[in-house]
């Protein structure tokens, strides 16, 4: 017995003709074509937050490691150091080699961390914020301060991260290159080596 499509009260004159509008097969192929790429895309902002967010952990332990050789002396009382510059480079090499830092190797980081150490006379003086204006990382007075026995020293790292997928979250990205910005600090008092 064969089916033929009836609309109302007229008959296809063609009876192996199927009505295109009561066929239900292939539904599940467009509905999932149509909220599919949504779906996906979704999927991925939230997976991407979820790195960035794990990006921004690893770097502030990475950063409270590296921390430490300047919080011990470490880093002043080594002989193979004698410039504030190879210091820095030293200290940057401690905190992008620790661990691999999420969607950046370890050579990206070298050339994308930058890196304030500084002295200061109270833990007021302690600048936290980012430092970005109109889109742009603003990092001219970031350098490397030498310290000294039972001094206060303020660390900033701050690193670039790639954002994929910004129109799903806008808001993800700080810089005007897309990319987002994370920073992480330390703040101690250095012991009396």
């Amino acid at each position: 017995m064969q089916r033929s499509c009836v609309l109302g009260r007229h008959r296809p004159k063609d009876p192996t003709r199927r009505c295109f509008w009561r066929d239900t097969r292939g539904v599940t192929a467009i509905e999932l074509a149509l909220v599919g790429p949504f779906f996906l895309a979704l999927a991925f902002a939230i997976l991407q937050t979820a790195l960035i967010f794990w990006a921004q952990q690893v770097l502030e332990t990475n950063v409270a490691d590296g921390a430490r050789l300047i919080l011990t002396g470490q880093t002043q009382n080594n002989p193979n150091l004698k410039s504030d510059n190879e210091r820095f480079l030293s200290l940057r090499d401690a905190i992008c080699d620790r661990g691999p830092v999420v969607m950046v190797g370890s050579d990206e980081c070298k050339a994308n961390l930058h890196l304030d150490v500084r002295v200061l006379s109270s833990f007021n003086d302690a600048d936290l914020a980012v430092p970005i204006e109109d889109g742009q990382l603003k990092t001219d007075g970031f350098g490397y301060q030498n310290s000294s026995g039972s001094q206060i020293v303020l660390v900033r790292a701050i690193l670039e991260i790639p954002v994929y997928l910004t129109f799903m979250n806008p808001g993800l990205a700080n810089l005007a290159n897309g990319s987002r910005a994370i920073m992480a600090t330390a703040a101690f008092r250095t012991e009396p080596f």
